[in-house]
């Protein structure tokens, strides 16, 4: 029982661990992403925006987080980015961002632009983002 009791510990340590190591790395991601993706998205899209930061939104008595977050233009016109790093992105992150972005949407008043940054990008979610009119880029894109 002794045993079990230590084993059971140093599973919880071990978990946490993992967790603060998976926190560590979707914070670099971002990093990353705030660097590349200004020059990606003048170059790809000719929307020029300065930065990207996290920003939280009220709507509807609901505190929404957007990882990636920028005013920029795009001929003359005045364009919102928002946006979400994910390591791996597949479908179901696609389907899950966009509800949440769509949910933001209604509180913003310019048109908005709305992207995935990650490491890798399945095929499925490259299909399910056209459809819904949203961006994938992965980190080796230039």
């Amino acid at each position: 029982e002794e045993r079990l009791t230590r084993l059971e510990a140093s599973f919880r340590e071990l978990a946490r661990q993992v967790g603060k190591l998976s926190d560590t790395i979707s914070f670099g991601l971002e990093d990353i992403a705030r660097v590349v993706l200004p020059g990606w998205l003048s170059r790809h899209e000719g929307i020029e925006v300065d930065e990207l930061t996290r920003t939280f939104f009220e709507v509807e008595g609901e505190v929404v987080e957007i990882n990636l977050y920028g005013e920029g233009v795009k001929g003359g016109e005045r364009v919102v980015v928002l946006g979400e790093s994910r390591s791996r992105i597949y479908e179901h992150d696609v389907k899950e961002f966009d509800e949440l972005a769509e949910k933001v949407k209604t509180v913003i008043s310019h048109k908005v632009y709305k992207l995935l940054f990650g490491y890798w990008i399945h095929p499925k979610a490259q299909r399910e983002a056209a459809n819904r009119g949203l961006t994938l880029i992965a980190s080796y894109m230039r």
